[in-house]
């Protein structure tokens, strides 16, 4: 008697785990989404051995989107340790007399997530820190730690210019990206723009006129009327609404292949360098010993910036240098190779992630959402819990979660959208005092309406007591 009614306590718990709560099944009714369309599972971060809280369609398979930022970002962490950093050595080939170099200088990628405009800068001047004015030679970019296929930028969504779709590169300058600022000044009725990393090589118009007195900032990209086409020209046949104020704008450059090139010269020329051969790709010569080299942020920091603002090609940098650790050259299934490897050996008892190219932004991917629950209970119970958590944004107060409507400060979040999908994974602290993981991946054609869903999920967790 005693073992059937235990069975029928259990059956009667996994029916209510089940069964979503009232509030949220409101929510899905008022977006028009059908139950079917959510899978969640909440559970206890601490102890993986209680049963779920709630467990709908958790071992059902779902597109997770960005949230897949998640499983590369935490087996970074574990294989690498959160203080592990990229190295862009910086060789000089040949003699330097009265300032001038007689040889070439080689720039070798290693795959850095974050050589920004600023970080570009402090190599140039370690470079010139090294006696040199002038280059009587080439600046030799060594692109060959990553070995891709061709990247054809429009292809995910027709959005070609959107810093979001470029591809990874060993020598990732700014993201691939131009930032253009736009400084407005009414006396003189235009708006000044800078562009950073200055390019080389380049037209790049100085300012463009101030709309007419009155003109509302609204979709003020649009109102530019940009002409992108030309990659060694930036133009403008439209005006800025000087009531938009200062305002940046970040952009993929029109031919990614050229970019680290002409960022690298512009920068050189910017700081007073001369060069009098080009800057070109090629490889560092057999045997030739660093000058020195620049470091990066440590990876703890890298990871913030990837999950709380979701950065793409940050996500798929630190991918691909799971598979650089392994071996000479990384390659995607190299990267995919030594996740699956970790997988196994942290959660063999759960289905393998399609993880494609480990920045969810693919149709590909896949994963369930207990899988990734169980993933952040284990992520919850390792050393580097602290700096995971601290890299997710934060409900109603930061990151790609700043907006939302759930519990502010109640939840440490990463995000995920694509057409057809929305999604959250991390970790709630609830009103008991506990901490739980939750995970909640939307996949239906109307998923951009499930926000609401989204946060009642946060809210019910939350309010456990």
């Amino acid at each position: 008697m005693g073992a059937a009614l235990g069975l029928g306590a259990a059956l009667a718990c996994q029916a209510a785990a089940g069964a979503l709560p009232p509030e949220v099944e409101a929510a899905l009714a008022r977006a028009r989404l059908p139950q079917d369309a959510l899978a969640v599972y909440v559970a206890d971060a601490q102890d993986a051995r209680a049963p779920a809280r709630l467990a709908h369609r958790a071992q059902e398979g779902a597109n997770p989107a960005s949230v897949m930022k998640l499983v590369t970002t935490f087996a970074a962490l574990d294989l690498l340790g959160p203080a592990y950093v990229w190295n862009t050595p910086v060789y000089v080939e040949g003699t330097v007399r009265g300032g001038s170099l007689r040889g070439n200088v080689y720039i070798q990628g290693q795959g850095d997530p974050k050589l920004v405009v600023e970080r570009l800068w402090l190599l140039m001047r370690r470079l010139q820190a090294q006696g040199i004015e002038d280059i009587a030679g080439d600046i030799v970019l060594d692109r060959s730690a990553f070995d891709l296929p061709a990247h054809d930028p429009g292809r995910f969504d027709g959005e070609p210019l959107r810093p979001y779709n470029v591809a990874p590169d060993a020598l990732l300058v700014n993201f691939q990206s131009v930032a253009l600022t736009f400084v407005p000044d009414p006396a003189a009725a235009l708006a000044r723009i800078q562009y950073d990393p200055p390019l080389a090589g380049m037209q790049l118009q100085p300012s463009v006129p101030l709309a007419p007195a009155g003109t509302p900032c609204g979709d003020w990209r649009a109102g530019l009327r940009a002409q992108w086409a030309d990659p060694a020209r930036i133009a403008f046949q439209g005006a800025y609404p000087a009531a938009c104020g200062e305002r940046v704008w970040p952009v993929a450059y029109a031919d990614p292949a050229a970019l680290a090139a002409r960022a690298v010269e512009g920068m050189w020329r910017a700081l007073g360098g001369r060069l009098t051969g080009r800057v070109r790709d090629g490889q560092v010569p057999a045997g030739l010993q660093p000058a020195f080299a620049v470091a990066s942020p440590a990876l703890a920091e890298v990871v913030r910036d990837i999950n709380k603002y979701s950065n793409n090609v940050m996500a798929q940098q630190v991918f691909l240098t799971l598979a650089l650790q392994r071996g000479a050259t990384a390659t995607f299934e190299g990267a995919r190779d030594v996740l699956a490897q970790w997988w196994r050996q942290r959660l063999g008892g759960q289905p393998l992630p399609q993880v494609d190219n480990g920045a969810g932004l693919s149709r590909e991917a896949r994963t369930t959402a207990q899988a990734l629950g169980r993933m952040l209970q284990v992520a919850w119970d390792s050393p580097v819990m602290p700096e995971l958590a601290a890299s997710l944004p934060i409900a109603g107060v930061d990151g790609t979660l700043r907006r939302s409507k759930g519990r502010a400060g109640a939840a440490h979040l990463k995000t995920g959208s694509l057409r057809d999908v929305l999604a959250v994974a991390g970790y709630v602290h609830a009103a008991s005092g506990r901490r739980y993981v939750l995970v909640a991946l939307v996949n239906h054609p109307m998923a951009g309406a499930a926000r609401p869903v989204l946060d009642a999920l946060i809210d019910w967790t939350a309010r456990d007591q």
